[in-house]
């Protein structure tokens, strides 16, 4: 069995506190489709529920530590060389529509840098882990990035623009040049889990723009733990400020990168 460190620990715990809540508020959205106001402030709430719960968890654990929230904005602590990050629930859209993908994403940054992160789904109770130099892992066993190397094997995943978010035309431009050369696009509408999934080996790459640091914390130092390559649309390293994310193993990762980049000369 593989140990936990401290953070790894506090942010499970946190992660399944949060998860009942989530589990609970998603088996009523069902029942609010069918009312004229929708469920949306009803899908707000659960959001702002689950950050609370999450915070109350890290905390406790670490009183200096300051915050980056998705609903909460930025809390300095008293320590300003570590922070916690945190998406209570990563696939909104999907969680409004009752479709059971979505996650809770935490990530432990010290010094400017990720050094743990987790993806927790609540409705499999899939927790997706790493620390930096000691590997990524789904519970107890080790993932590794797949290890195709030709483009047209590959399953890649995304996210579309929408509702005024994203560039339409850059995402157009860009699908056109990978569709032709992969197996399959998918678009399954939270970033978190994408990442985790490439960690995994389910999706052999990744692409998207429009990304906060939340979104995409854990699930980056993820990839890496388990032999993977990110970088941004120019083949850097400014994902956070720029906002977008190539991922994958190094060859597809490279591939997938020249045509993202190639897409938008």
């Amino acid at each position: 069995m593989v140990a936990h460190s401290s953070l790894i620990t506090v942010m499970e715990k946190a992660a399944r506190k949060a998860a009942p809540k989530l589990r609970r508020d998603f088996g009523e959205v069902d029942a609010l489709q069918v009312s004229r106001k929708g469920p949306a402030d009803f899908v707000s709430n659960a959001d702002k529920a689950a950050e609370a719960a999450v915070v109350e968890v890290l905390r406790h654990a670490r009183p200096d530590w300051g915050l980056l929230l998705e609903e909460g904005g930025e809390i300095k602590g008293a320590d300003d060389r570590c922070r916690w990050i945190v998406d209570p629930l990563d696939g909104t859209s999907n969680f409004l529509h009752g479709i059971p993908h979505f996650a809770i994403s935490i990530a432990a940054e010290v010094v400017g840098e990720v050094v743990s992160g987790l993806i927790h789904q609540p409705l499999t109770g899939e927790s997706y882990w790493a620390e930096k130099g000691r590997g990524a892992w789904l519970s107890d066993r080790r993932l590794r990035v797949s290890g195709r190397r030709d483009l047209n094997d590959c399953l890649i995943a995304t996210g579309i623009p929408y509702q005024g978010h994203g560039n339409r035309a850059q995402f157009s431009a860009i699908l056109d040049a990978v569709m032709p050369e992969v197996a399959g696009v998918r678009r399954f509408g939270a970033a978190s889990l994408d990442l985790a999934w490439v960690a995994a080996g389910r999706f052999d790459g990744f692409w998207e723009t429009g990304l906060s640091y939340w979104d995409i914390a854990a699930g980056m130092l993820l990839i890496r733990e388990a032999g993977g390559f990110v970088s941004d649309f120019r083949g850097g390293q400014d994902m956070v400020s720029r906002r977008e994310v190539v991922a994958g193993n190094q060859s597809i990762q490279s591939r997938l990168h020249k045509l993202v980049a190639g897409a938008l000369r």
